[in-house]
């Protein structure tokens, strides 16, 4: 359609260049109206290569034995690499931090374990997590799951109600554990 549009005002000698560049200019911002409906993936963690670590701050992948890496960056890209599947990664890179006593760092260390099939060791990182920050309603979505494969729907459902308290019933922890305990889990 675009290029029939282009074609046709270069054949028409009438218009004018300024009608030209209008019509490609609204031609382009549609097409960027178009992208951002689809979805702005641009927020997602990036892929690195083995052995590297997105720098939050550089907008690049760097040596993950680089001393310039924050936790902060170490610990995100521990739970990139456990949603991607990579759990023993995770757990590898959340042992390179300095200061490994974070909400954050114990839930994706229970999460990434937990995905290996050791669901009380994962338990007890959670549990870990919840006493630094009892509101963190990610470990409490995390942590009822565990007590779902652990055939413990009573403990996920108070896990649940704890959500509900901190975020209510649209958030994405409830929903998640939601369905977890109605037998189907999101992917």
């Amino acid at each position: 359609m675009k290029l029939f549009t282009v074609t046709y005002l270069f054949t028409v000698k009438k218009l004018t260049r300024p009608l030209l560049l209008l019509t490609l200019v609204s031609g382009l911002s549609g097409w960027t109206l178009a992208a951002h409906a689809m979805g702005d993936d641009s927020k997602k963690t990036p892929d690195c290569p083995k052995g590297q670590v997105y720098d939050s701050k550089t907008k690049a992948c760097m040596i993950e034995k680089s001393s310039m890496l924050s936790d902060e960056d170490r610990t995100q890209y521990a739970y990139h690499l456990a949603k991607t599947g990579r759990y023993q990664q995770a757990l590898n890179l959340l042992d390179t931090l300095k200061q490994p006593n974070t909400k954050e760092a114990w839930n994706y260390r229970g999460y990434a374990t937990r995905k290996l099939g050791r669901t009380d060791e994962g338990i007890g990182y959670y549990q870990k997590s919840i006493a630094l920050d009892a509101k963190y309603s990610l470990v409490r979505e995390y942590l009822g799951e565990a007590y779902m494969i652990k055939g413990r729907p009573d403990l996920a459902k108070a896990q649940l109600a704890t959500i509900k308290s901190l975020c209510g019933t649209g958030c994405e922890e409830y929903r998640d554990l939601h369905a977890a305990i109605q037998g189907h889990p999101e992917s």
